[in-house]
């Protein structure tokens, strides 16, 4: 359901996305479920271009983030080398 402060959600505008996009989702995320994930994967696989979808199944939300509880350090070294490799990759650095 869309809001103002959220007119449109990011599988709303998977057709008008020029730039690569790169998603670390976890797999136990409570705040963005494993469907919405899939669903944003198959949508960028199907619209083209050089888009990656990474799900990590047993992280949570916030696995990157190193003051929460959630934080899972092998998966966020995993996420945080795939970043440096997508930003080296796409001319970012």
């Amino acid at each position: 359901m869309s809001t103002p402060q959220q007119p449109s959600y990011p599988l709303d505008l998977v057709a008008r996305i020029k730039a690569p996009v790169l998603g670390l989702y976890g797999g136990k995320d409570d705040s963005i479920p494993l469907e919405t994930a899939e669903r944003m994967q198959a949508a960028l696989k199907a619209a083209g271009g050089r888009s990656e979808i990474v799900i990590y199944p047993e992280a949570p939300h916030g696995f990157h983030a190193d003051y929460r509880p959630s934080y899972r350090p092998e998966t966020a070294a995993d996420g945080w080398s795939r970043l440096q490799g997508w930003f080296k990759a796409n001319g970012v650095s």
